[in-house]
Protein backbone atom coordinates (compact mmCIF):
# COMPACT_ATOMS: atom_id res chain seq x y z
CA UNK A 1 0.00 0.00 0.00
CA UNK A 2 1.67 3.49 -0.78
CA UNK A 3 1.69 6.17 1.56
CA UNK A 4 -0.88 8.52 0.94
CA UNK A 5 -2.14 10.32 4.63
CA UNK A 6 -0.06 12.56 6.31
CA UNK A 7 2.17 10.98 9.23
CA UNK A 8 4.78 11.95 11.87
CA UNK A 9 7.87 10.75 13.70
CA UNK A 10 10.25 11.45 16.28
CA UNK A 11 13.95 12.88 16.03
CA UNK A 12 16.73 13.30 19.24
CA UNK A 13 19.18 15.94 18.71
CA UNK A 14 22.00 17.03 20.75
CA UNK A 15 19.34 20.24 22.05
CA UNK A 16 16.17 18.52 22.44
CA UNK A 17 13.39 16.31 20.58
CA UNK A 18 11.70 17.13 17.51
CA UNK A 19 9.25 15.92 15.85
CA UNK A 20 9.09 15.63 11.76
CA UNK A 21 5.65 16.16 10.29
CA UNK A 22 4.93 15.11 6.51
CA UNK A 23 2.00 16.06 5.03
CA UNK A 24 -0.58 13.85 2.81
CA UNK A 25 -0.44 13.42 -0.76
CA UNK A 26 -3.09 13.56 -3.19
CA UNK A 27 -6.25 11.65 -2.01
CA UNK A 28 -4.50 11.16 1.64
CA UNK A 29 -6.17 12.31 4.70
CA UNK A 30 -4.35 15.10 6.63
CA UNK A 31 -3.33 14.60 10.21
CA UNK A 32 -5.04 16.57 13.44
CA UNK A 33 -3.41 17.51 16.41
CA UNK A 34 -4.98 15.27 18.59
CA UNK A 35 -3.40 12.37 17.21
CA UNK A 36 -0.60 13.58 17.65
CA UNK A 37 -0.82 13.98 21.73
CA UNK A 38 -2.60 11.13 22.07
CA UNK A 39 0.51 9.20 20.77
CA UNK A 40 3.13 11.83 22.51
CA UNK A 41 1.06 10.66 25.90
CA UNK A 42 1.80 6.91 25.43
CA UNK A 43 5.58 7.87 24.61
CA UNK A 44 5.51 9.77 27.78
CA UNK A 45 6.40 13.47 26.48
CA UNK A 46 4.54 15.74 27.73
CA UNK A 47 6.40 18.75 28.33
CA UNK A 48 6.22 20.81 24.39
CA UNK A 49 4.02 23.95 23.29
CA UNK A 50 0.61 22.24 21.88
CA UNK A 51 -0.38 25.56 20.59
CA UNK A 52 2.60 25.97 18.28
CA UNK A 53 2.27 22.34 17.35
CA UNK A 54 -1.04 23.05 16.63
CA UNK A 55 -0.67 26.31 14.00
CA UNK A 56 1.80 23.95 12.32
CA UNK A 57 -0.18 20.77 11.93
CA UNK A 58 -3.10 23.05 10.32
CA UNK A 59 -1.13 24.93 8.14
CA UNK A 60 1.04 21.75 7.04
CA UNK A 61 1.50 21.28 3.16
CA UNK A 62 5.46 20.38 3.10
CA UNK A 63 7.68 17.93 5.71
CA UNK A 64 8.19 20.04 8.44
CA UNK A 65 10.36 20.07 11.90
CA UNK A 66 9.66 21.77 15.03
CA UNK A 67 10.96 20.92 18.09
CA UNK A 68 9.43 19.79 21.40
CA UNK A 69 11.34 19.76 24.43
CA UNK A 70 15.12 20.48 25.82
CA UNK A 71 14.87 16.98 27.08
CA UNK A 72 16.92 13.58 25.79
CA UNK A 73 14.66 10.99 24.67
CA UNK A 74 15.19 7.58 24.39
CA UNK A 75 14.72 5.65 20.64
CA UNK A 76 10.70 4.42 20.39
CA UNK A 77 10.35 1.49 18.56
CA UNK A 78 7.77 1.60 15.92
CA UNK A 79 4.03 1.19 17.23
CA UNK A 80 0.84 -0.41 16.30
CA UNK A 81 -2.77 0.26 17.54
CA UNK A 82 -6.02 -1.44 16.78
CA UNK A 83 -9.72 -0.66 16.36
CA UNK A 84 -12.42 -3.41 16.58
CA UNK A 85 -15.93 -1.89 14.55
CA UNK A 86 -19.18 -2.26 17.06
CA UNK A 87 -19.99 -5.07 15.81
CA UNK A 88 -16.50 -7.13 16.48
CA UNK A 89 -16.69 -8.12 13.34
CA UNK A 90 -13.85 -6.50 11.44
CA UNK A 91 -10.78 -5.49 13.69
CA UNK A 92 -8.32 -2.24 11.74
CA UNK A 93 -4.06 -1.50 12.19
CA UNK A 94 -2.83 1.48 12.31
CA UNK A 95 1.26 1.52 12.82
CA UNK A 96 2.94 4.68 13.87
CA UNK A 97 6.63 4.88 12.50
CA UNK A 98 9.80 4.77 15.09
CA UNK A 99 11.93 7.55 15.89
CA UNK A 100 15.30 8.35 14.42
CA UNK A 101 17.38 4.91 15.62
CA UNK A 102 14.01 3.02 16.60
CA UNK A 103 13.22 -0.63 15.82
CA UNK A 104 10.82 -1.90 14.08
CA UNK A 105 8.49 -4.07 14.62
CA UNK A 106 8.58 -7.88 12.79
CA UNK A 107 5.71 -10.00 11.98
CA UNK A 108 6.26 -11.91 16.09
CA UNK A 109 5.94 -8.46 17.28
CA UNK A 110 2.73 -7.82 15.29
CA UNK A 111 1.03 -11.09 15.99
CA UNK A 112 1.67 -10.69 19.82
CA UNK A 113 0.48 -7.57 19.84
CA UNK A 114 -3.10 -9.09 18.53
CA UNK A 115 -2.88 -12.20 20.84
CA UNK A 116 -2.59 -8.97 23.35
CA UNK A 117 -5.80 -7.39 22.16
CA UNK A 118 -7.63 -10.68 21.71
CA UNK A 119 -7.94 -10.45 18.55
CA UNK A 120 -7.61 -13.97 17.29
CA UNK A 121 -9.73 -14.87 14.69
CA UNK A 122 -9.80 -14.11 10.60
CA UNK A 123 -6.52 -12.72 11.23
CA UNK A 124 -5.35 -11.46 7.87
CA UNK A 125 -1.74 -12.75 7.64
CA UNK A 126 -1.27 -11.08 4.15
CA UNK A 127 -2.06 -7.72 5.38
CA UNK A 128 1.00 -7.93 7.52
CA UNK A 129 2.86 -8.95 5.11
CA UNK A 130 1.82 -6.24 3.11
CA UNK A 131 2.86 -3.78 5.66
CA UNK A 132 6.12 -5.62 6.02
CA UNK A 133 7.06 -5.38 2.55
CA UNK A 134 6.10 -1.55 2.05
CA UNK A 135 5.39 0.22 5.43
CA UNK A 136 2.63 2.51 5.71
CA UNK A 137 1.92 4.65 8.67
CA UNK A 138 -0.75 6.46 9.94
CA UNK A 139 -3.59 4.75 7.99
CA UNK A 140 -6.61 1.87 9.28
CA UNK A 141 -5.89 -1.56 7.38
CA UNK A 142 -7.99 -4.23 8.18
CA UNK A 143 -6.18 -6.65 10.09
CA UNK A 144 -9.29 -9.35 10.59
CA UNK A 145 -12.44 -9.92 9.26
CA UNK A 146 -15.15 -12.39 11.39
CA UNK A 147 -17.65 -14.60 10.07
CA UNK A 148 -20.74 -13.51 9.41
CA UNK A 149 -23.14 -15.84 10.17
CA UNK A 150 -25.75 -17.21 7.75
CA UNK A 151 -29.39 -16.05 8.79
CA UNK A 152 -32.18 -19.04 8.96
CA UNK A 153 -35.47 -18.82 7.91
CA UNK A 154 -38.79 -19.42 9.87
CA UNK A 155 -40.90 -22.32 8.64
CA UNK A 156 -43.17 -21.44 6.18
CA UNK A 157 -46.53 -22.97 4.81
CA UNK A 158 -48.14 -22.63 2.28
CA UNK A 159 -52.12 -23.22 1.38
CA UNK A 160 -53.05 -23.83 -1.87
CA UNK A 161 -57.07 -22.87 -1.31
CA UNK A 162 -58.60 -19.15 -0.51
CA UNK A 163 -57.69 -18.06 3.01
CA UNK A 164 -58.86 -14.83 3.03
CA UNK A 165 -62.15 -14.09 3.98
CA UNK A 166 -62.08 -10.73 3.78
CA UNK A 167 -62.70 -10.30 0.11
CA UNK A 168 -65.69 -8.56 -1.08
CA UNK A 169 -67.90 -9.91 -4.18
CA UNK A 170 -68.08 -8.32 -7.31
CA UNK A 171 -71.53 -6.19 -7.69
CA UNK A 172 -72.78 -5.91 -11.52
CA UNK A 173 -73.28 -1.97 -12.81
CA UNK A 174 -76.45 -1.54 -11.13
CA UNK A 175 -75.01 -2.27 -8.12
CA UNK A 176 -76.62 -5.40 -6.85
CA UNK A 177 -74.19 -8.45 -5.59
CA UNK A 178 -73.44 -11.31 -8.68
CA UNK A 179 -74.13 -14.02 -7.20
CA UNK A 180 -72.45 -16.26 -9.56
CA UNK A 181 -69.28 -14.90 -8.98
CA UNK A 182 -69.17 -14.76 -5.18
CA UNK A 183 -66.15 -17.55 -4.96
CA UNK A 184 -66.24 -17.40 -1.16
CA UNK A 185 -66.20 -21.36 -0.63
CA UNK A 186 -63.44 -22.63 -1.20
CA UNK A 187 -64.12 -26.52 -2.60
CA UNK A 188 -62.19 -29.28 -2.90
CA UNK A 189 -62.02 -32.78 -4.21
CA UNK A 190 -60.76 -36.00 -2.89
CA UNK A 191 -56.94 -36.22 -2.91
CA UNK A 192 -56.55 -32.74 -3.60
CA UNK A 193 -53.14 -30.92 -2.22
CA UNK A 194 -54.09 -28.57 0.78
CA UNK A 195 -50.67 -26.84 2.32
CA UNK A 196 -47.58 -27.62 2.01
CA UNK A 197 -44.96 -26.73 5.03
CA UNK A 198 -41.70 -25.21 4.69
CA UNK A 199 -39.47 -26.84 7.19
CA UNK A 200 -37.11 -23.81 9.12
CA UNK A 201 -33.56 -23.40 8.65
CA UNK A 202 -31.68 -22.61 11.52
CA UNK A 203 -28.67 -20.95 9.91
CA UNK A 204 -24.87 -21.07 10.60
CA UNK A 205 -23.12 -18.86 13.79
CA UNK A 206 -20.77 -16.67 12.54
CA UNK A 207 -17.48 -15.97 14.73
CA UNK A 208 -16.15 -12.15 15.33
CA UNK A 209 -12.65 -11.25 15.70
CA UNK A 210 -12.63 -11.87 19.57
CA UNK A 211 -13.42 -15.72 18.49
CA UNK A 212 -16.87 -14.97 19.73
CA UNK A 213 -19.82 -17.17 17.94
CA UNK A 214 -22.51 -14.78 16.59
CA UNK A 215 -25.57 -16.75 16.49
CA UNK A 216 -28.26 -16.37 13.95
CA UNK A 217 -32.00 -14.31 14.27
CA UNK A 218 -34.23 -17.13 15.97
CA UNK A 219 -36.31 -18.71 13.80
CA UNK A 220 -39.88 -19.99 14.45
CA UNK A 221 -40.81 -23.44 13.70
CA UNK A 222 -44.09 -24.69 12.84
CA UNK A 223 -46.42 -27.84 12.07
CA UNK A 224 -49.29 -28.92 9.87
CA UNK A 225 -52.70 -28.29 12.04
CA UNK A 226 -56.00 -29.86 10.93
CA UNK A 227 -59.24 -31.14 11.59
CA UNK A 228 -60.65 -34.69 10.42
CA UNK A 229 -60.93 -35.56 6.90
CA UNK A 230 -57.24 -34.75 6.27
CA UNK A 231 -54.30 -36.79 6.29
CA UNK A 232 -50.77 -35.91 5.90
CA UNK A 233 -47.75 -37.39 3.68
CA UNK A 234 -45.06 -39.81 5.07
CA UNK A 235 -42.53 -36.67 5.96
CA UNK A 236 -45.38 -34.75 7.70
CA UNK A 237 -44.66 -31.79 5.08
CA UNK A 238 -47.64 -32.29 2.65
CA UNK A 239 -51.24 -32.09 3.92
CA UNK A 240 -53.90 -33.56 1.33
CA UNK A 241 -57.92 -34.20 2.10
CA UNK A 242 -59.84 -37.35 2.46
CA UNK A 243 -63.11 -36.23 0.68
CA UNK A 244 -64.23 -33.86 -1.40
CA UNK A 245 -66.68 -30.80 0.35
CA UNK A 246 -65.03 -28.01 1.10
CA UNK A 247 -61.57 -26.26 2.98
CA UNK A 248 -61.08 -23.56 5.32
CA UNK A 249 -58.59 -22.25 7.76
CA UNK A 250 -59.56 -21.09 11.02
CA UNK A 251 -57.04 -19.90 13.69
CA UNK A 252 -54.12 -21.98 11.82
CA UNK A 253 -55.90 -25.02 11.76
CA UNK A 254 -57.24 -26.88 8.25
CA UNK A 255 -60.81 -27.64 8.28
CA UNK A 256 -62.45 -29.93 5.74
CA UNK A 257 -66.18 -30.79 5.63
CA UNK A 258 -68.71 -31.90 3.25
CA UNK A 259 -71.61 -29.28 2.29
CA UNK A 260 -75.43 -30.84 3.79
CA UNK A 261 -77.81 -29.75 0.98
CA UNK A 262 -81.43 -29.66 1.17
CA UNK A 263 -82.82 -29.85 -2.05
CA UNK A 264 -86.75 -28.47 -0.41
CA UNK A 265 -87.66 -25.91 2.20
CA UNK A 266 -86.62 -26.51 5.75
CA UNK A 267 -90.11 -26.84 7.37
CA UNK A 268 -91.60 -29.43 9.33
CA UNK A 269 -90.47 -32.17 6.58
CA UNK A 270 -86.41 -31.34 7.83
CA UNK A 271 -87.40 -30.11 10.97
CA UNK A 272 -84.52 -27.82 12.87
CA UNK A 273 -80.77 -28.26 11.28
CA UNK A 274 -77.89 -28.63 12.46
CA UNK A 275 -74.19 -29.28 11.17
CA UNK A 276 -70.79 -29.32 11.06
CA UNK A 277 -70.08 -28.29 7.82
CA UNK A 278 -71.91 -25.96 4.97
CA UNK A 279 -75.40 -25.93 4.99
CA UNK A 280 -77.08 -25.29 1.36
CA UNK A 281 -80.76 -24.66 1.51
CA UNK A 282 -82.13 -25.50 -1.98
CA UNK A 283 -85.57 -23.65 -1.38
CA UNK A 284 -86.91 -21.33 1.60
CA UNK A 285 -86.09 -21.71 5.58
CA UNK A 286 -89.65 -21.01 6.76
CA UNK A 287 -90.87 -19.77 9.85
CA UNK A 288 -89.69 -20.95 13.36
CA UNK A 289 -87.51 -23.38 11.94
CA UNK A 290 -83.48 -22.74 12.91
CA UNK A 291 -80.58 -23.47 10.88
CA UNK A 292 -77.03 -23.83 12.03
CA UNK A 293 -73.67 -24.41 10.68
CA UNK A 294 -70.19 -25.01 11.40
CA UNK A 295 -69.43 -23.32 8.12
CA UNK A 296 -71.50 -21.08 5.59
CA UNK A 297 -74.93 -21.60 5.13
CA UNK A 298 -76.76 -20.54 1.61
CA UNK A 299 -80.44 -20.39 0.79
CA UNK A 300 -81.29 -20.20 -2.48
CA UNK A 301 -84.87 -19.34 -1.45
CA UNK A 302 -86.32 -17.02 0.96
CA UNK A 303 -85.66 -16.42 4.70
CA UNK A 304 -89.10 -16.13 7.09
CA UNK A 305 -89.05 -15.50 10.72
CA UNK A 306 -86.77 -18.37 10.97
CA UNK A 307 -83.26 -18.23 12.71
CA UNK A 308 -79.98 -18.54 10.95
CA UNK A 309 -76.27 -18.77 12.63
CA UNK A 310 -73.25 -19.93 10.88
CA UNK A 311 -69.41 -20.22 11.99
CA UNK A 312 -68.86 -19.11 8.60
CA UNK A 313 -70.56 -16.90 5.87
CA UNK A 314 -74.74 -16.34 5.47
CA UNK A 315 -75.57 -15.40 2.05
CA UNK A 316 -79.05 -15.60 0.86
CA UNK A 317 -79.94 -15.26 -2.67
CA UNK A 318 -83.19 -14.00 -2.13
CA UNK A 319 -83.52 -12.00 1.24
CA UNK A 320 -85.30 -12.44 4.64
CA UNK A 321 -89.00 -11.26 5.54
CA UNK A 322 -88.60 -11.67 9.32
CA UNK A 323 -91.31 -10.21 10.41
CA UNK A 324 -89.95 -9.46 13.63
CA UNK A 325 -88.56 -12.35 14.78
CA UNK A 326 -86.40 -13.70 12.28
CA UNK A 327 -82.78 -13.26 13.16
CA UNK A 328 -79.38 -13.76 11.29
CA UNK A 329 -76.01 -14.59 13.23
CA UNK A 330 -72.59 -14.78 11.37
CA UNK A 331 -69.17 -15.13 12.64
CA UNK A 332 -68.32 -14.21 8.97
CA UNK A 333 -69.81 -11.82 6.38
CA UNK A 334 -73.48 -11.79 5.54
CA UNK A 335 -74.97 -10.95 1.76
CA UNK A 336 -78.36 -10.68 1.60
CA UNK A 337 -80.82 -9.73 -1.27
CA UNK A 338 -82.71 -7.39 0.93
CA UNK A 339 -83.51 -7.13 4.68
CA UNK A 340 -86.85 -6.95 6.49
CA UNK A 341 -87.98 -6.84 9.84
CA UNK A 342 -85.10 -9.00 11.33
CA UNK A 343 -81.81 -8.75 13.23
CA UNK A 344 -78.71 -9.32 11.26
CA UNK A 345 -75.51 -9.70 13.17
CA UNK A 346 -72.04 -9.81 11.22
CA UNK A 347 -68.39 -10.58 12.61
CA UNK A 348 -67.50 -9.44 9.07
CA UNK A 349 -69.57 -6.87 6.62
CA UNK A 350 -73.15 -6.70 5.83
CA UNK A 351 -74.27 -6.86 1.77
CA UNK A 352 -77.38 -5.79 1.02
CA UNK A 353 -79.81 -3.92 -1.64
CA UNK A 354 -82.05 -2.49 1.00
CA UNK A 355 -82.96 -2.81 4.73
CA UNK A 356 -86.52 -2.31 6.38
CA UNK A 357 -87.27 -1.70 10.10
CA UNK A 358 -84.30 -4.01 11.48
CA UNK A 359 -81.27 -4.00 13.35
CA UNK A 360 -78.09 -4.63 11.60
CA UNK A 361 -74.81 -4.76 13.13
CA UNK A 362 -71.59 -5.62 11.39
CA UNK A 363 -68.07 -5.62 13.12
CA UNK A 364 -66.89 -3.87 10.11
CA UNK A 365 -68.87 -2.46 7.28
CA UNK A 366 -72.95 -2.10 5.89
CA UNK A 367 -72.73 -1.81 2.77
CA UNK A 368 -76.76 -0.83 0.57
CA UNK A 369 -76.31 -1.12 -2.79
CA UNK A 370 -78.31 -1.72 -5.52
CA UNK A 371 -80.81 0.09 -7.61
CA UNK A 372 -82.20 1.35 -4.62
CA UNK A 373 -79.63 1.09 -1.71
CA UNK A 374 -82.27 2.00 0.88
CA UNK A 375 -82.46 1.85 4.69
CA UNK A 376 -85.82 2.69 6.21
CA UNK A 377 -86.44 2.74 9.72
CA UNK A 378 -84.97 0.62 12.90
CA UNK A 379 -80.97 0.74 13.58
CA UNK A 380 -77.51 0.42 11.46
CA UNK A 381 -74.35 -0.27 13.11
CA UNK A 382 -71.08 -0.63 11.45
CA UNK A 383 -67.42 -0.81 13.28
CA UNK A 384 -66.12 1.43 10.42
CA UNK A 385 -67.90 2.27 7.63
CA UNK A 386 -71.96 2.12 6.65
CA UNK A 387 -72.89 3.18 2.71
CA UNK A 388 -76.00 3.54 1.38
CA UNK A 389 -78.11 5.35 -1.14
CA UNK A 390 -80.92 6.24 0.56
CA UNK A 391 -81.33 7.04 4.55
CA UNK A 392 -85.00 7.57 6.39
CA UNK A 393 -88.18 8.20 4.80
CA UNK A 394 -90.45 11.37 3.81
CA UNK A 395 -92.18 10.04 6.43
CA UNK A 396 -89.82 10.55 9.05
CA UNK A 397 -89.22 7.22 10.08
CA UNK A 398 -86.92 6.61 13.19
CA UNK A 399 -83.61 5.24 11.23
CA UNK A 400 -80.46 5.21 13.08
CA UNK A 401 -77.21 4.94 11.50
CA UNK A 402 -74.15 4.40 14.11
CA UNK A 403 -70.71 3.71 12.90
CA UNK A 404 -66.96 3.98 15.31
CA UNK A 405 -67.83 1.56 17.76
CA UNK A 406 -67.67 -2.49 17.04
CA UNK A 407 -70.88 -3.73 17.92
CA UNK A 408 -69.76 -6.91 19.35
CA UNK A 409 -67.65 -4.96 21.22
CA UNK A 410 -70.86 -3.31 23.01
CA UNK A 411 -72.76 -6.75 23.38
CA UNK A 412 -69.49 -8.09 25.28
CA UNK A 413 -69.19 -5.12 27.26
CA UNK A 414 -73.34 -5.38 28.58
CA UNK A 415 -72.81 -9.16 28.76
CA UNK A 416 -70.05 -8.36 30.93
CA UNK A 417 -71.53 -5.77 32.83
CA UNK A 418 -74.84 -7.98 33.57
CA UNK A 419 -72.83 -10.73 34.75
CA UNK A 420 -70.97 -8.40 37.24
CA UNK A 421 -74.40 -6.85 38.40
CA UNK A 422 -75.68 -10.24 39.33
CA UNK A 423 -72.64 -11.55 40.64
CA UNK A 424 -72.69 -8.31 42.74
CA UNK A 425 -75.51 -8.91 44.25
CA UNK A 426 -75.32 -12.53 45.08
CA UNK A 427 -72.28 -11.19 46.90
CA UNK A 428 -74.09 -8.44 48.40
CA UNK A 429 -76.47 -11.15 50.08
CA UNK A 430 -74.12 -13.45 51.10
CA UNK A 431 -72.07 -10.52 52.93
CA UNK A 432 -75.45 -9.00 55.04
CA UNK A 433 -76.20 -13.05 56.21
CA UNK A 434 -72.32 -13.37 57.40
CA UNK A 435 -72.43 -9.69 59.18
CA UNK A 436 -75.67 -10.92 60.77
CA UNK A 437 -73.69 -14.08 62.32
CA UNK A 438 -70.56 -12.18 63.29
CA UNK A 439 -72.69 -9.66 65.04
CA UNK A 440 -74.27 -12.37 67.51
CA UNK A 441 -71.25 -14.09 67.61
CA UNK A 442 -69.93 -11.11 69.12
CA UNK A 443 -73.00 -10.78 71.21
CA UNK A 444 -71.92 -14.03 72.97
CA UNK A 445 -75.22 -15.59 71.06
CA UNK A 446 -73.94 -19.35 70.45
CA UNK A 447 -74.00 -20.99 67.24
CA UNK A 448 -75.46 -24.30 66.43
CA UNK A 449 -73.38 -27.14 64.17
CA UNK A 450 -75.39 -26.78 61.46
CA UNK A 451 -75.75 -22.98 61.20
CA UNK A 452 -71.59 -23.16 61.47
CA UNK A 453 -71.85 -25.70 59.00
CA UNK A 454 -74.26 -23.31 57.08
CA UNK A 455 -72.06 -20.53 57.35
CA UNK A 456 -68.98 -22.48 56.02
CA UNK A 457 -71.02 -23.11 53.40
CA UNK A 458 -72.20 -19.51 52.50
CA UNK A 459 -68.29 -18.04 53.35
CA UNK A 460 -67.34 -21.07 50.24
CA UNK A 461 -69.77 -19.15 47.78
CA UNK A 462 -68.90 -15.78 48.64
CA UNK A 463 -65.22 -16.76 48.04
CA UNK A 464 -66.11 -18.07 44.70
CA UNK A 465 -68.03 -15.15 43.87
CA UNK A 466 -64.62 -12.97 44.76
CA UNK A 467 -62.76 -15.50 42.31
CA UNK A 468 -65.04 -14.90 39.13
CA UNK A 469 -65.53 -11.41 40.40
CA UNK A 470 -61.54 -10.55 39.68
CA UNK A 471 -60.67 -11.31 36.10
CA UNK A 472 -64.19 -10.28 35.34
CA UNK A 473 -63.47 -6.55 36.53
CA UNK A 474 -60.84 -6.77 34.69
CA UNK A 475 -62.38 -8.08 31.47
CA UNK A 476 -64.85 -5.07 31.80
CA UNK A 477 -62.23 -2.06 31.95
CA UNK A 478 -60.05 -3.88 29.09
CA UNK A 479 -63.91 -3.77 27.09
CA UNK A 480 -64.57 -0.27 27.92
CA UNK A 481 -61.11 1.01 27.33
CA UNK A 482 -61.15 -0.22 23.81
CA UNK A 483 -64.52 0.73 23.43
CA UNK A 484 -63.32 4.25 24.32
CA UNK A 485 -60.98 4.64 21.86
CA UNK A 486 -61.49 6.86 18.89
CA UNK A 487 -62.42 4.86 15.86
CA UNK A 488 -62.78 6.90 12.68
CA UNK A 489 -66.16 5.56 11.13
CA UNK A 490 -67.97 7.56 8.60
CA UNK A 491 -71.66 7.36 6.92
CA UNK A 492 -71.81 8.01 2.95
CA UNK A 493 -74.89 8.89 1.41
CA UNK A 494 -74.92 8.19 -2.26
CA UNK A 495 -78.28 9.64 -2.96
CA UNK A 496 -79.72 11.33 0.18
CA UNK A 497 -80.69 11.23 3.82
CA UNK A 498 -84.05 12.63 4.97
CA UNK A 499 -84.81 14.70 7.89
CA UNK A 500 -84.80 12.91 11.06
CA UNK A 501 -82.31 10.18 10.46
CA UNK A 502 -79.90 10.21 13.32
CA UNK A 503 -75.99 9.64 12.82
CA UNK A 504 -73.86 8.54 15.57
CA UNK A 505 -70.07 8.41 15.02
CA UNK A 506 -68.60 6.82 18.40
CA UNK A 507 -70.33 9.25 21.18
CA UNK A 508 -71.11 12.16 18.92
CA UNK A 509 -74.38 12.31 17.67
CA UNK A 510 -75.71 14.22 14.20
CA UNK A 511 -79.76 14.73 13.40
CA UNK A 512 -80.10 15.43 9.77
CA UNK A 513 -82.92 18.94 10.27
CA UNK A 514 -83.20 19.45 6.43
CA UNK A 515 -82.32 16.38 3.55
CA UNK A 516 -78.84 16.13 2.84
CA UNK A 517 -77.92 15.09 -1.11
CA UNK A 518 -74.11 12.76 -1.92
CA UNK A 519 -72.64 13.35 1.33
CA UNK A 520 -70.63 11.27 3.75
CA UNK A 521 -70.48 12.49 7.41
CA UNK A 522 -66.90 11.87 9.30
CA UNK A 523 -66.25 12.56 12.90
CA UNK A 524 -63.79 15.52 13.36
CA UNK A 525 -62.72 16.06 16.88
CA UNK A 526 -66.41 16.12 19.26
CA UNK A 527 -68.59 17.42 15.94
CA UNK A 528 -69.66 15.70 13.01
CA UNK A 529 -68.93 16.99 9.43
CA UNK A 530 -70.77 16.82 6.66
CA UNK A 531 -68.84 17.05 3.26
CA UNK A 532 -69.57 16.03 0.03
CA UNK A 533 -68.84 12.73 -2.13
CA UNK A 534 -65.43 13.31 -4.43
Amino acid sequence: MKQKNAYFYLNTKEDGVYIHLIPETEGGLSITTDEITSYLSKVKINDYDIKTLHTTVISLVEETEIKLSNGNMLPIMESVTFRISEDRKTAYAKWFPPSVGGKLLDEEDIKSSLTRENIKYGVQNTAITDFMRERCYNTEIVIAKGLDPVEGKSAEIKYYFQTDKTLKPKHNEDGSVDFHQLDMISHVNKDQLLAELIPANAGVPGIDVNGNIIRPQKVVNNILRHGNNIYLSEDGLKMYTKVSGHVELTDGKVFVSDTYEVLADVDTSTGDITYDGNVHVKGNVRTGFTVRAKGDIIVDGVVEGAELHSDGQIILKRGIQGMNRGLLQAKGNIFSKFIESSTVKSGGYVDTEAILHSKVYAKTDVIVSGKKGFVTGGEIKAGSMIRLKTAGSTMGTTTVLEVGVDPTLVDAYHDCEVEIVQLQEAKDKLVQVLTLFKKKVVMGEKISADKLQYLQKLSQQNTEIEKKLEPLMEKYMILQEQMEENINGKVIVENMAYSGVRISIGSVIYIIKNTEHHCQFIKDKADIRVLGLN
